[in-house]
């Protein structure tokens, strides 16, 4: 049920627990214990590290007996991102579906739009950031909110760089290349300045990194 890449790499014993309560929408401790095979103890501990990493939600129900009252799991919007959701997939059959119904400018226009919008809400937040040093700073930890994995490097006498070790956007940007133009553009547009961009291969079926210098 979770992401195959999640089935992969996470604990086969957090893998159980959530999509148990994924399929259950909640649970208490002593029924996930039954579900699963675990001990109470042990089914306990693995939910209270999932929900200090905040994946779990954990609350207290009254007894209907007598006794302490039960502690009751459930998923938090957390785990949201490890189930399949209509990701990049979906938004390159939409972008093929504009192109049909409307002409092959019509992606095009949608992701000028896009970039337009975002950079509407970056550039009064880098307004405030005059310094280009600092600018650059706070996009690349603004972007590297977006999952772009950016940082920053201003080093003496090189230019100012921001280097992206992954951008969402990778594969629109294979299919749609132009959108690519219209991320620059917006980033020029950003710093008042040229900004130049590079990718530099990473692997054969690994999406390159990307360097933005700003001259």
């Amino acid at each position: 049920m979770l992401l195959p890449v999640f089935q992969d790499l996470i604990k086969t014993q957090w893998r159980v627990l959530l999509e148990e309560l994924k399929r259950a929408g909640g649970m208490p401790v002593s029924d996930l214990s039954r579900k699963t095979g675990g001990s109470y103890m042990a089914v306990k501990t693995h939910c209270d590290d999932l929900t200090k990493a905040g994946y779990l939600i954990r609350t207290r129900l009254p007894r209907t007996a007598v006794g302490r009252p039960e502690i009751f799991y459930s998923l938090s919007t957390k785990c949201d991102a490890l189930f399949p959701q209509a990701g990049v997939e979906f938004t390159l059959e939409l972008l093929d579906e504009l192109k049909q119904m409307h002409g092959e400018s019509a992606p095009d226009k949608l992701l000028f739009q896009h970039f337009q919008k975002r950079f509407d809400h970056l550039a009064p937040v880098l307004d405030k950031v005059p310094a280009p040093g600092a600018k650059a700073a706070k996009l690349a930890a603004l972007r590297e909110k977006q999952g772009c994995a950016s940082h920053c490097e201003c080093e003496p006498g090189q230019p100012l760089r921001i280097v992206e070790l992954h951008n969402p956007l990778q594969r629109i940007f294979e299919r749609y290349p132009r959108a690519a133009a219209m991320e620059l553009r917006m980033l020029e547009q950003l710093f008042g300045t040229r900004v130049l961009r590079r990718e530099i291969p990473t692997g054969r079926e690994t999406p390159p990194h990307v360097v933005f210098e700003i001259l």
